[in-house]
C-alpha cells in the first residue's frame, strides 16, 4: 500500500464521524431516541401531533460513529423494515414498556437495561416472577452491524430475536397473541401502528420492526482507543517524516495539519500507556483479534473456549441449532466495544470481571474435543494482562442518551 493510499485510509476512519450528507442521520446522538419531546406520560395529543410531522415518516439514511464507521459495509437494515424518526420512537416506547410481559413487570429493558451497558449486571437474565435461565444477558447496542442474534445465533434477524423474550416462558411469559392483544387496547399504541405500518396495523411482526428499529439505533460513540487509532495509524505510516517535524510542517503543510488535529483530538479523549500497550498485545501475540475482529470486534462466528464443559450436562449453545458436531458448545462472539460495562461475563456469565476473562483466555481456556483451534495458551506477564484490561478499557464510548419513562 503506497503511504497516499494509507493516509487516505487513515484521514477517512478520522473524518467520517461527521455526517457530510444533511439527509444523513449520524448514529450515536440523541436525536432519534431522546423519545417525543415533553414531560410525563405520552398523551394521545403529543402522540398525534407527531405523527403528523412528515419528516418523522421519511426513511433515514445513516452513518455510524468514528470507529464502528469502519464496519459501514456490516449495516444491517432490511427493505421491508426502513429506519424512520417514527418507528424508531415507537420501538423505543415498546422497548421500555413492561406491559408486553405476562405479569406486566418485565420489559426488554429489564435485561438490556441503559444504566448496565444495554445488558444485566447479574449472572443470568431475570424474568417474571424472578425465574432466570442458564445464559447472560447479550447487549442490545451495535446490532445494526451484527447478523444472527442470540448467543447461539437462533435469530436470523433483529426483528426475529425482539419478539422472541415476549413469548419466553422464563422471561417475558406472554403468547404473541395475548401481547398483540394487550397492546391493542392502548390507544396510543394503536394510532401509532396505524400511521407507521400502514394496512398492517398491530400485530406480532410489526411489534418486531418497530423494537428492531429502535435497537439500530443504539450505537456507542467514539472511545478514546478510537481517536488514538487514527493517529497510532498515521505516525506509524510517516514515522521517517515525523522524526523531523519541521522539515515535515515546511514539505507537508496539509498533512502536518491533520496530524496536529489527530494529536489534538486523542489528547481530548486521552488513552493510557497501558491501553495503548494492551493495543499492541490484543492485535499481536495475545491473538485477540482471532475472534474479536472488524470495527465492532466480533468476527460473528460461534467458538467453544471451553467455558461451561466441565459440567455433566454442559450448554451445548450454536449445536442446539445447527446440530452440526463442529459447533458443540459453540457461542456467538460478542463485541468488546464498552465491555468494561457489560459484566459478568461469557455466555454462562460464569466470570465476574475482564481480569478473569484474560486469565481465562492465558491459560488457554478448557480442554474439551471441541475447543476451539484459536484458543491457544498464551505467554503473558502480569502486565500483559493489566494492560490488555486497560485497552480494553480504553475501548469505552458514550451511548446516546435515552428516555425511558415516556410511554403511552
Amino acid at each position: 500500500m503506497s503511504k497516499a493510499l494509507a493516509l487516505l485510509l487513515t484521514l477517512t476512519i478520522s473524518t467520517a464521524c461527521f455526517a457530510a450528507d444533511p439527509a444523513t442521520i449520524l448514529l450515536g446522538g440523541d436525536e432519534l431516541t431522546a423519545g417525543i419531546p415533553g414531560q410525563g406520560p405520552l398523551t394521545l395529543e403529543q402522540i398525534k401531533s407527531w405523527l403528523a410531522n412528515e419528516k418523522n415518516h421519511e426513511t433515514l439514511t445513516v452513518e455510524l460513529p468514528l470507529g464502528l464507521n469502519a464496519g459501514a459495509n456490516q449495516i444491517s437494515i432490511p427493505k421491508d423494515n426502513p429506519l424512520t424518526r417514527a418507528k424508531i420512537e415507537l420501538g423505543r416506547q415498546l422497548y421500555f414498556d413492561p406491559r408486553l410481559s405476562v405479569d406486566q413487570k418485565v420489559s426488554c429493558a429489564t435485561c438490556h437495561a441503559p444504566d448496565s451497558g444495554w445488558a444485566k449486571a447479574t449472572q443470568f437474565g431475570v424474568g417474571i416472577k424472578g425465574l432466570t435461565g442458564n445464559r447472560n444477558s447479550p447487549v442490545s447496542y451495535n446490532r445494526i452491524v451484527s447478523s444472527n442474534q442470540f448467543w447461539d445465533g437462533r435469530a436470523a434477524t433483529l426483528e426475529d430475536q425482539a419478539v422472541g423474550p415476549i413469548a419466553n416462558p422464563i422471561e417475558m411469559g406472554f403468547t404473541h397473541e395475548e401481547c398483540v392483544g394487550a397492546l391493542k387496547k392502548l390507544p396510543g399504541y394503536v394510532i401509532q401502528f396505524e400511521k407507521i405500518f400502514p394496512g398492517e396495523g398491530i400485530n406480532i411482526k410489526t411489534v418486531g420492526k418497530a423494537i428492531a428499529s429502535f435497537e439500530r439505533a443504539v450505537v456507542t460513540g467514539p472511545s478514546p482507543a478510537d481517536y488514538y487509532e487514527p493517529l497510532y495509524s498515521f505516525e506509524k505510516i510517516f514515522k521517517d517524516e515525523l522524526a523531523d517535524l519541521d522539515s515535515f510542517k515546511a514539505d507537508s503543510p496539509a498533512e502536518f495539519a491533520k496530524y496536529e488535529k489527530m494529536k489534538a483530538e486523542s489528547k481530548a479523549h486521552p488513552i493510557s500507556d497501558s491501553a495503548k500497550r494492551g493495543r499492541e498485545l490484543f492485535f499481536g501475540k495475545a491473538n485477540c483479534t482471532a475472534c474479536h475482529a472488524g470495527a465492532n470486534f466480533s468476527d460473528e462466528k460461534y467458538h467453544n473456549l471451553g467455558v461451561g464443559m466441565e459440567v455433566a450436562k454442559p450448554d451445548f449453545g450454536r449445536f442446539e441449532v445447527t446440530k452440526t458436531e463442529a459447533d458443540r458448545g459453540a457461542f456467538k462472539t460478542p463485541t468488546v466495544r464498552n465491555v468494561a460495562q457489560t459484566a459478568p461475563y461469557m455466555h454462562d456469565g460464569s466470570q465476574k470481571t475482564l481480569e478473569e476473562v484474560v486469565e481465562w483466555y492465558a491459560k488457554g481456556g478448557h480442554a474439551n474435543p471441541h475447543l476451539s483451534d484459536k484458543v491457544k495458551k498464551l505467554d503473558l506477564t502480569a502486565q500483559d494482562k493489566k494492560d490488555l484490561v486497560e485497552y480494553m478499557n480504553a475501548l469505552t464510548g458514550p451511548f446516546p442518551k435515552v428516555a425511558t419513562g415516556r410511554l403511552p
